[in-house]
């Protein structure tokens, strides 16, 4: 497989966003207002970069969130169901801080090599890193070499930290990525991966970011 990049593409901002929310299951929500603003500044912010495809996951709000760039750019998103929110299991639904502590430490956890570990209810680290590998694969076998794939805060922030060479994990969990914020890596599933920027604001900028709200699978949670 030859070399590509990817640019991992937190969704637009959704309800459950604004109200601390782990919501993980499918279909999931849509996007807020600001979340379409967000979406619709995708196009205009990507403008001189190469995307040869556009990858989504099964839930509502990365569609919602790439199909503004995917219209202006003539491509079809490719849904991978793979590149979906890692599941909050027991959790589901939480928006206590003990809530968002465990799940980001057991998440974060797996970027470490604690694989075994596994989210209270829900899938361990083998089965995330598996189902999330697969998809990229597959992205890459396609052959394509710039890639937008719209997928999921805690999933880009755990895959990342986990398969790229070089990353600091702890400067990863302590990393907020907002509503679109994006994370490239560059490499191949062969070879390895290497990150090549980690832009934690909205790509649209000041104008779309969501100045409160308390975000468990975005933004760090800090011991209180």
């Amino acid at each position: 497989m030859l070399p590509m990049r990817l640019l991992l593409l937190r969704h637009g901002q959704t309800p459950s966003n604004v109200g601390g929310l782990l919501d993980t299951a499918s279909p999931g929500p849509g996007l807020t207002a600001l979340g379409r603003r967000q979406a619709a500044a995708v196009p205009d912010a990507l403008g001189d970069r190469r995307i040869d495809a556009v990858a989504v996951s099964s839930l509502v709000r990365t569609a919602q969130t790439a199909a503004p760039l995917a219209v202006a750019r003539g491509l079809e998103p490719v849904v991978l169901p793979g590149l979906r929110e890692i599941e909050a299991g027991d959790l589901e639904m939480a928006a206590t801080h003990e809530a968002h502590l465990r799940y980001l430490g057991t998440v974060f956890g797996w970027a470490r090599g604690d694989v075994t570990r596994a989210m209270p209810g829900g899938p361990d680290g083998r089965a995330f890193l598996e189902r999330y590998d697969d998809a990229v694969t597959q992205l890459a076998r396609a052959g394509w070499e710039d890639v937008l794939v719209v997928s999921h805060g805690a999933a880009i922030r755990t895959w990342v930290a986990a398969r790229a060479a070089g990353v600091d994990i702890d400067h990863a969990e302590r990393t907020a990525l907002a509503n679109t914020g994006l994370v490239e890596v560059e490499g191949d599933p062969g070879s390895g991966w290497r990150v090549v920027a980690w832009s934690a604001e909205p790509v649209g900028g000041p104008a779309v970011d969501a100045l409160l709200a308390d975000d468990p699978t975005g933004e760090p949670v800090d011991e209180v």
